[in-house]
């Protein structure tokens, strides 16, 4: 059987065959809500200096702008996703988008450092209630024959939201929109998120678990406290220098992990309702979509090092570094746009083709850095591009259309929280490869050999994305 017969098998039981009259007026409302979060994570990059000088914050005020956010999305999205299964998603979609605009005001009209933290705290909080929802809707409001369209814009629109936070943060802190700095950034989500609450009224339609029951308290505790343990470190160890009490956290998050379990399959002996459903773990296409998104956004730590190569190798500007992307995110957005046709003519062959893309363009461009090739970046870049814009949405639909649309919102919590959690390790592990290579007195060599290097890793990580995207279109079974 191979992975199109999955899907569709899976995917048959997602939603009636003419799926809901009003999806395609809800879709760019649910795009919205999974625009937002992906903006307001790049858009804040460029606004840092500004936001140090004007508020008078710290370093390290500063670096927890970035990970208090980036570590609470992370810990909170399974259980938003639940809450999205259990109480509606209409609702938790409404209640996302709201809480993240009031969220945004206080970050923009924040008058010092731990007041403008706790606002990315509670924007981290809300974009885990507003965005599991988006990908648990898009499951059960569209027939099978239409998901593999609205799942391409949704990673179309991760691209588009990567474009725009590489550039809008840079032109709104210059512009000085209405007499706004570094507000303007927090400030423009405000109108957006208006339109996103006003069409979720007009066009949303709900839906939730059959048989919904009350929150597992004691499952959001022990997995909070697990995925805290990890991501934590993983967002703050290399800025902090690693001591002692980070590595201790990364220790105990297996045994916490491991309580997690236990607590679990004992509240199902029970009859209860487990915040997780272990069985999804038994699924074979299911574990293998976690792993390829695994694989997939451990490339986070690109964005890092290819950005330090050429503002402190190659001496660019901010901004030239920042445009220096685009060729990237351009072929990764116009893939997205085309990967729901690919889709459809090579089934699970285009997983294998994505990857394949990833390798040949990543490799090319470690290889011309590296001096091995001459010419250009710009081939490698697109071609990079242009396949992840094919993996991304076949991966989600691999996760989410392998599961019972009662748990479309845990498989949706799930693929997202993987994509975050991917992002940390990437950035910690390949990112603490780069700065290895680099050592205490890099020149411009160095840092090419360190990019080179880092390129490498993320290299052989898709390579083996690769190989599991064969073994899901050989192996699984329904």
């Amino acid at each position: 059987m191979t992975v199109a017969d999955i899907e569709q098998a899976a995917s048959n039981i997602a939603a009636p065959p003419a799926g809901d009259p009003r999806r395609w007026f809800a879709l760019p409302v649910l795009l919205t809500g999974a625009f937002l979060p992906i903006l307001d994570f790049n858009v804040v990059n460029l606004a840092l200096p500004e936001i140090r000088a004007n508020l008078g914050a710290t370093a390290s005020d500063i670096q927890f702008v970035i990970s208090a956010y980036a570590a609470t999305y992370a810990v909170f999205l399974i259980t938003g996703g639940r809450l999205g299964d259990w109480l509606g998603r209409k609702q938790m979609f409404m209640t996302g988008v709201a809480g993240f605009t009031m969220a945004s005001v206080l970050c923009g009209f924040a008058w010092s450092p731990h007041v403008l933290i706790a606002g990315r705290i509670l924007q981290g909080l809300t974009a885990t209630i507003m965005a599991p929802q988006v990908l648990a809707s898009i499951r059960v409001l569209f027939p099978p024959a239409e998901q593999g369209r609205a799942l391409a814009l949704y990673g179309a629109t991760f691209g588009l939201a990567n474009i725009v936070g590489q550039i809008l943060g840079g032109v709104l802190v210059s512009a000085h929109p209405l007499g706004f700095s570094w507000q303007a950034i927090f400030l423009i989500n405000i109108p957006i998120g208006l339109v996103a609450f006003v069409g979720g009224l007009l066009f949303l339609g709900d839906s939730r678990a059959d048989h919904a029951q009350r929150l597992d308290l004691g499952g959001v505790l022990l997995l909070s406290v697990t995925l805290g343990l990890l991501v934590y470190p993983l967002v703050e160890g290399r800025e902090s220098g690693w001591p002692t009490w980070i590595v201790a956290m990364l220790l105990v998050s297996p045994v916490a992990l491991v309580a997690f379990i236990w607590f679990e399959r004992r509240l199902s002996r029970r009859g209860g309702a487990p915040l997780v459903e272990l069985a999804l773990f038994r699924n074979g296409g299911f574990v293998l979509g976690v792993l390829m998104a695994l694989a997939l956004y451990l490339l986070s730590s690109f964005y890092l090092t290819f950005a330090v190569y050429l503002q402190n190798g190659l001496h660019m500007t901010p901004r030239d570094a920042g445009f220096a992307t685009l060729p990237y995110a351009i072929g990764y957005f116009l893939a997205s746009l085309v990967s729901a046709s690919i889709m459809q003519r090579l089934g699970g062959k285009a997983l294998t083709l994505g990857f394949a893309l990833q390798v040949i363009g990543f490799g090319a461009v470690a290889l011309t850095v590296d001096g091995r090739l001459s010419g250009s970046l710009l081939p490698g870049l697109v071609c990079a591009g242009l396949g992840f814009g094919i993996v991304m949405p076949m991966v989600i639909k691999v996760v989410i259309g392998n599961v019972d649309p009662r748990h479309a919102g845990l498989a949706s919590g799930i693929a997202i929280s993987t994509f975050q959690i991917a992002s940390a390790l990437g950035i910690a592990v390949i990112g603490g490869v780069f700065y290895s290579v680099l050592g205490d007195r890099p020149d411009a060599n160095t840092y090419a050999q360190a990019f080179a290097v880092a390129l490498g890793c993320n290299v052989a990580v898709l390579a083996l994305g690769g190989v599991l995207s064969l073994w899901l279109r050989s192996d699984t079974r329904s």
